[in-house]
């Protein structure tokens, strides 16, 4: 099995492993005002794109 010729230094091990803790998410803002992640279908309004893919019973 290969082995590395060199020790990677704490610089180069940190500078690798820095985009892998993202802390906040990232957040976008449907038409209807509400928070979803990005590629998913809003929970309020179930709008995609602006495009109607889940129909909201107001029936109550």
């Amino acid at each position: 099995m290969p082995l590395p010729k060199k020790k990677t230094s704490k610089s180069k091990r940190n500078m690798r492993r820095s985009h892998d803790h993202v802390d906040v998410p990232n957040f976008i803002y449907c038409e209807c005002g509400e928070a979803t992640m990005p590629h998913t279908i809003c929970p309020g309004c179930g709008k995609y794109r602006g495009r109607n893919y889940v129909t909201k019973d107001t029936d109550a």
